[in-house]
């Protein structure tokens, strides 16, 4: 049975979740991939104020693609999030309360996930179609040169993701290859 969590949360909200687990998350989330990762990283070096709250918020690692008519959004699957990691902890340390994508994670991010009761969150690649039908609105929050890159802020219900990453430092992709290994 999934457990539902509205977003942005606070770390209390998160605690008790664990590697494995099945979520569906409500509320609202912003995207953000590469480009727009290195335009935050520079603005916070430049001192310039960040494009949103970050405070308890959730990044969804995606660019998608153009709404067809009479939709909200076009395809919207998740990337790979080891792209972002040499960003991550800086953005975690500011308050980032987790990230929806695809793939490992670096060690380096993994340890600032548990410093910083934050959480990783897998979305199912492959899937981009069926995810794009959780997202109610979009709306555009920075950097709109970028194109599928700019930051949107992303307004969903039961959006279905599995806990990768935990705040106690368990890794779902670690056990898996485990549990393989025993067989």
């Amino acid at each position: 049975m999934p457990i539902f969590l509205q977003v942005p949360f606070q770390k209390k909200d998160i605690q008790g979740l664990t590697a494995g687990e099945r979520v569906l998350l409500s509320g609202t989330v912003y995207t953000a991939r590469d480009a727009a990762h290195k335009r935050m990283d520079d603005q916070l070096i430049e001192g310039k104020p960040f494009p949103f709250d970050i405070e308890g918020q959730v990044i969804y690692y995606v660019g998608p693609t153009p709404a067809k008519p009479g939709q909200v959004i076009g395809s919207a699957g998740p990337t790979t999030s080891g792209r972002m990691d040499k960003y991550t902890p800086k953005l975690l340390d500011l308050g980032l309360g987790g990230m929806i994508g695809k793939g490992y994670r670096s060690e380096e991010v993994k340890q600032s996930i548990v410093k910083n009761r934050a959480i990783y969150f897998g979305a199912i690649g492959g899937s981009a179609a069926l995810i794009a039908r959780s997202i109610k609105a979009v709306e555009m929050i920075a950097y709109e040169d970028l194109g599928t890159e700019a930051i949107r802020k992303l307004t969903i219900e039961n959006f279905p993701v599995i806990v990768i990453n935990d705040v106690h430092g368990n890794d779902l992709y670690r056990e898996g290859v485990e549990k393989y290994r025993q067989i």
